[in-house]
């Protein structure tokens, strides 16, 4: 006989197959869990007494915030089922809650890389490459996505032809600075398709993803259209004229996801849904 649950839902489940305890755990702050009906992952934000019972509101890692009702075996943390109850004014500090990955992703101790599935994520520009590895770099080896390097746009629709994309095999691909009615804007026209996703951030150049104050700055300098924009930059900063050490500076502060413009956020998560989608 199936198990009634107090959200209106039917737990499937066979009694069998459930635990026969389930933990409570304290809804402090920071913790991070996952509501086990939609799959909402967020950190508690806080837990409070309302009309129908007590709530606790989640933010997820783009600042989204949802309330829940606290009800039996309502969250997940680290996979495993567990009842959030009230935090005792006062009551002993709860162990650490699960660690993230650079990208916000709840880490997941000891899992190895998958496969490599046979979808592939392609990134236009090395050092676009080298920030999407390192805030994205677990969550992919996990999922089993390749991260390939695209050297330049005119390349895409041999790659694309060469690639194959269909059912299972998808192929995503982030390009620079991608403008309407521009080139690359015909070229991504031309190869996007149902198994093909092209998206552009909107920056000029992907050191500009990363925040100015996570670099030390108080704003990206501008540098006029004609002047090739990374000498500029350095020269306005009074960096030395070496764009390969000023983009080991910039990479070296990026920590995680919060150090980059949400707008880069979306458009790699984007692609990660897509070439990972059943």
């Amino acid at each position: 006989m199936s198990r009634y649950d107090p959200r209106g839902l039917t737990d499937l489940t066979p009694p069998w197959k459930q635990p026969s305890t389930v933990p409570e755990l304290p809804a402090e702050r920071d913790l991070v869990v996952e509501e086990a009906s939609t799959g909402f992952c967020g950190a508690v934000i806080r837990c409070e007494k309302t009309a129908e019972g007590f709530t606790v509101t989640l933010e997820d890692r783009h600042g989204k915030l949802r309330v829940f009702p606290l009800v039996p075996r309502g969250f997940l943390v680290d996979g495993r089922p567990v009842t959030l109850v009230r935090p005792q004014p006062g009551g002993p500090s709860r162990p650490q809650g699960p660690s993230r990955t650079a990208s916000g992703s709840v880490a997941v101790a000891g899992t190895k890389a998958r496969v490599a599935l046979p979808s592939r994520i392609y990134v236009e520009g090395r050092h676009d490459a080298e920030l999407v590895e390192r805030v994205w770099g677990d969550d992919l080896r996990i999922e089993g996505v390749v991260v390939e390097y695209l050297e330049g746009i005119d390349d895409l629709p041999a790659i694309v032809a060469e690639f194959g994309p269909e059912p299972g095999r998808r192929l995503g691909v982030l390009v620079d600075h991608l403008v309407p009615g521009s080139k690359e804007s015909r070229i991504a026209a031309q190869v996007t398709g149902a198994h093909v996703l092209v998206v552009g951030h909107p920056f000029i150049d992907i050191w500009a993803a990363v925040k100015p104050a996570a670099v030390g700055i108080p704003a990206w300098p501008d540098v006029p259209r004609g002047e090739d924009w990374k000498t500029g930059v350095c020269a306005r900063l009074g960096w030395p004229l070496d764009t390969p050490e000023a983009w080991r500076r910039i990479r070296g502060s990026v920590r995680s996801y919060k150090d980059l413009d949400p707008a880069l956020l979306g458009r790699v998560e984007e692609l990660i849904d897509f070439v990972t989608a059943p």
